[in-house]
């Protein structure tokens, strides 16, 4: 089916891009470490924290892929000053996991996991609005883009939609994650240059 999210990421207050943003001519693809091997039979997705019920949910690859998915398009805005635009992505929208695994009552934040223990907190109407993407444009993500899945919030820069997704951790208080606590901003909206922790003040 076909998000009702629309096209998120281009034209607010008035630019087609954020500030210092520049358009690449292919879509470079950067992460810290190496990229993981994907190993389906032992791959899954864990949704815990506080959930309604208090207990942990899991989507091991084949019941991951039965889950309805949405088309999502918004561009895509890296912190080291490129911006990707018009992507179409395909996945499990973040509302859809909401509406599968409740949060409990009090649920403000998520920190969503990746392969290596890398990780970025999101607010939970941010991820309500985000997708756990498997392809762009038509085409499964490459290994050194997500393969199998990676998170997209276009209205946040990239680091905020980690790769290689295996978790989403819902939080009751804010807590930073992998580069929020290496100084980059805990908010990351790239209409305002929010790069660094130092500007939070």
């Amino acid at each position: 089916m076909t998000s009702p999210f629309g096209r998120l990421g281009a034209g607010r207050r008035g630019g087609r891009i954020p500030p210092g943003q520049r358009v690449p001519r292919d879509w470079p693809a950067l992460h810290y470490g190496p990229v993981p091997r994907f190993r389906p039979e032992t791959w899954d997705l864990r949704v815990f924290g506080s959930t309604a019920t208090g207990e942990e949910h899991r989507w091991d690859w084949e019941q991951f892929q039965q889950i309805p998915t949405s088309e999502l398009v918004g561009d895509l805005h890296c912190v080291t000053k490129f911006s990707v635009l018009d992507n179409t992505w395909r996945g499990v929208a973040g509302s859809t996991v909401l509406s599968l695994v409740p949060p409990a009552e009090g649920t403000t934040h998520v920190m969503v996991w990746a392969e290596y223990g890398y990780s970025a907190n999101v607010p939970l109407a941010d991820f309500a609005t985000g997708i756990l993407a498997t392809h762009r444009n038509g085409e499964r993500l490459t290994p050194e883009h997500g393969y199998p899945v990676r998170l997209v919030v276009p209205q946040l820069y990239a680091w905020k939609g980690p790769k290689w997704a295996r978790g989403v951790e819902y939080l009751t208080e804010d807590r930073r994650g992998f580069w929020e606590e290496r100084g980059y901003h805990n908010r990351a909206d790239p209409w305002r240059e929010e790069r660094y922790s130092y500007q939070e003040h």
